[in-house]
């Protein structure tokens, strides 16, 4: 996790809510930016940032503003799943990120939450990323 989630006071339940924001980007699986697929490509630019997370999310059916249906089924076999990207950080980390995306994604969308991560305040449960 980024240093800079600063954590709000722990709560009786012995967690530590600290604000964030999560980036969802909702693209297909065949964009590219470049050669590269552009969740991909969205991901190393998240990284290259120092942002405090980021996840690919494979979808197995979904549709987006044509309506054409993108499925793993067998019968009805898509080249074209559904993919979401998933970044989470500080407003202002966030903020900053997007004329990134702004420059790579020529297609799809993406959605902005505020939202609080939720951390046990008992060291030893801790995972090191």
């Amino acid at each position: 996790m980024s240093a800079s989630l600063q954590s709000s006071p722990t709560l009786a339940s012995g967690h530590e809510f600290v604000p964030a924001t999560l980036l969802r980007v909702f693209v297909g699986e065949q964009d590219r930016h470049k050669s590269r697929p552009l969740y991909e490509t969205i991901i190393l630019k998240a990284r290259e940032m120092r942002l405090a997370g980021a996840t690919v999310l494979r979808g197995p059916l979904g549709f987006g503003r044509s309506h054409r249906l993108h499925t793993q089924k067998i019968l009805r076999l898509s080249d074209d799943l559904p993919v979401v990207v998933e970044i989470v950080d500080t407003p202002e980390k966030i903020e900053d990120f997007l004329p990134v995306l702004d420059e790579i994604m020529t297609g799809g969308i993406a959605t902005l939450e505020q939202i609080s991560i939720v951390r046990p305040t008992n060291k030893q449960n801790t995972v090191a990323a």
